[in-house]
Formats: C-alpha cells, sequence, structure tokens
C-alpha cells in the first residue's frame, strides 16, 4: 500500500510539473507577441523620426506618435496578461480598463501600425465571415502580427498580402511579403536565418499555438523573393 501511495504521488508530481512547464511556455509565447511586435513598431518609427527631426518635423511629430501610442499598447497589453496571472484578492483585474485579447476584429489597428512604419498591408477576406471560437480568433490574429512584424524587422521595403479564408471548416491564413530572391543572389535579411529555419521563438510559438487546435504552420521563403506564413486551422460547428 505504501509502495503504491508514493507512486501515486510521484504521478501527480509528474503531471503538475508538465502543467507548470505548458503554462510557461504560454507565458512566453504571450510575451512575445506582445512586447515582439510593439518595440519593433516603435524602434523603426523612432529611426524615422530620428532621419527627418530637423527637415520635416512634423513627419517626426507622427512618428513620435506612433512611439507613443505603440508603448501605450503594450503596457495594456502586459496590464492584462499580468491581471491573468495574478489577479486581486476578489479574484479580478486591477485595471478595469484592460482590453481582451485582440482578434481578427483588431486587424485594423494593426494594418494601420505596419503601413504607417513603412510597410505596405493589403488585406483580402473570402467566404462568409462568422463567430470564431476565441482561442482560433486570437491565434488568427497573432499568425498576422507575427508575420507582418518580422517583414518589418527583417525586409528590405517591399509590401505584404494578408488573405483570410472562411472555408467550410477551417480557417486559412495566408501572409505573403515581398523581398531579396533567393534566385538572383540577392543578400538574405538580418535574421533571415532564423526565418528560413522556422526555428525562431516567435513561429515556434506560432506552430504550437495552432497545433493546440489540431492545425498546421508552414512558413517559409518564397523562391521569388520575400516570405510566405500559411495557416490552417479546423473550425468545428462554426
Amino acid at each position: 500500500m505504501g509502495e503504491r501511495g508514493w507512486l501515486l504521488e510521484r504521478e501527480r508530481e509528474t503531471a503538475a510539473q508538465a502543467a507548470v512547464g505548458e503554462e510557461r511556455a504560454r507565458i512566453a509565447r504571450e510575451l512575445h507577441d506582445i512586447v515582439s511586435h510593439n518595440v519593433s513598431v516603435m524602434i523603426v518609427q523612432t529611426a524615422a523620426a530620428r532621419e527627418v527631426l530637423t527637415s520635416m518635423p512634423e513627419t517626426a511629430a507622427g512618428a513620435l506618435a506612433e512611439v507613443e501610442k505603440a508603448g501605450r499598447t503594450t503596457m495594456t497589453e502586459l496590464r492584462h496578461l499580468l491581471g491573468l496571472l495574478a489577479p486581486d484578492a476578489a479574484g479580478t483585474d486591477a485595471d478595469d480598463d484592460l482590453t481582451p485579447q485582440p482578434t481578427l476584429r483588431s486587424l485594423g489597428p494593426l494594418v494601420d501600425r505596419i503601413a504607417f512604419a513603412g510597410l505596405p498591408v493589403e488585406v483580402r477576406v473570402s467566404g462568409a465571415a462568422r463567430p470564431l471560437p476565441t482561442g482560433v480568433d486570437v491565434t488568427a490574429y497573432r499568425i498576422v502580427q507575427e508575420a507582418l512584424t518580422n517583414a518589418l524587422k527583417h525586409g528590405a521595403g517591399g509590401k505584404a498580402e494578408v488573405t483570410i479564408r472562411y472555408a467550410e471548416r477551417a480557417l486559412r491564413v495566408e501572409v505573403l511579403t515581398t523581398g531579396p530572391s533567393v534566385l538572383t543572389g540577392d543578400a538574405v535579411p538580418r535574421g533571415g536565418g532564423a526565418e528560413d529555419s522556422g526555428a525562431g521563438r516567435g513561429l515556434l510559438g506560432l506552430r504550437q499555438r495552432v497545433a493546440v487546435y489540431g492545425g498546421e504552420l508552414d512558413a517559409r521563403r518564397r523562391l521569388g523573393g520575400g516570405f510566405r506564413v500559411r495557416a490552417r486551422i479546423p473550425v468545428y460547428g462554426a
């Protein structure tokens, strides 16, 4: 009886450790998605403002306003995440103004921020748009966010195309970006190696997010130049 109790205790400890590991990985993905995107936008906008600070003060002021907005967005999303991790004694968030997790309905502001930072984005939606499970909706948004952020950080100009397709039993998300061609011998943008291998924390986190819902994500450089991120997430009963 004592040995059986010991084995049960070991199983409970193992399960608890696995749960802690999964939660840590989830938190790491959330922090990456929040911080990486907004800080990248802030860096690009700050650099742009510095270049035109004296020659085009109004443009510089606009860029700095976007930096402030990105900073405020980062703080709001971080407070939201921390509120979920450590609610107050009453079991509620400390900040009543915390915004919910971003979904596909939030693509407009995201695209505006990316475009203002220098990467034009075209969005296409096909199929009949319908309510999605919250987790799927958030995951789709994060896919677009990560792909556009990578293009903004590592790309040399170019543009991006985002396609959201509502299929019968799945949601399909594709982000195409332009850039140097691997066929012409053009230099690979900074950080391209991590994107090519798919080993970057952002892409790894996206694959894990998509896998939770039984979906698949493929990310690779395009032969004609640029990068492609494509995902299919099953949606049942929607």
